[in-house]
């Protein structure tokens, strides 16, 4: 195993790929957060490879994340994306998106962005964390239990507390990059 990166990045090029460029670093973009919202729900019970090589085809069938677009979508829309695009053909997860559309707006309208909705979780500031090893990195925390239930009773699905601390991971709320990646001090000068 290659050392000075997380293990789980080491199997596919593309998992590389992601990993060494946007997986931990800060993003408050609403439309990158709800696409990790999105990539992350579709994701549950798979691995994460077989999403990422949808990835195109997800911001293809989802009109770039543009949260108007999708809130107008209904589950009439649903057979047109699985017959259209290579996405996971999960009625559920599918049609799940245009809901969480619909709630994303309604945040953006209270917190001013879906950022300020979920930064809040950790302060507006990404946690930084000091892994030793994979073993160490919890699915879960009190945090991304805090989130889940937040999003839940705002409407969205989806979002349960081990989807949710995936995703703070992915849009750098939390820095899990172990302690020996070359990543895991980038990341931490990066907000410097």
């Amino acid at each position: 195993m290659e050392t000075g990166v997380c293990d789980w990045a080491m199997k596919h090029a593309i998992e590389r790929e992601y990993h060494d460029r946007e997986w931990g670093r800060v993003n408050k973009s609403d439309r990158y957060l709800f696409e990790f919202l999105t990539l992350e729900g579709a994701q549950a019970g798979l691995s994460w490879y077989t999403i990422l090589k949808r990835r195109d085809a997800y911001r293809l069938a989802f009109e770039e994340y543009d949260l108007s677009k999708l809130a107008n979508f209904d589950e009439d829309h649903v057979e047109k994306i699985i017959s259209t695009y290579d996405v996971i053909k999960h009625r559920g997860k599918i049609s799940s998106v245009f809901n969480n559309a619909r709630a994303a707006q309604v945040l953006i309208n209270e917190y001013g962005s879906l950022a300020n909705a979920l930064w809040q979780f950790v302060d507006h500031q990404p946690v930084i964390n000091y892994w030793e090893s994979i073993d160490d990195i919890p699915t879960s925390t009190d945090v991304s239990k805090k989130m889940s239930r937040f999003l839940k009773k705002r409407g969205f699905k989806f979002v349960g507390e081990t989807i949710c601390y995936a995703f703070m991971q992915a849009v750098g709320m939390v820095n899990d990059h172990l302690v020996t990646c070359h990543c895991h001090q980038q990341v931490i000068e990066a907000q410097e």
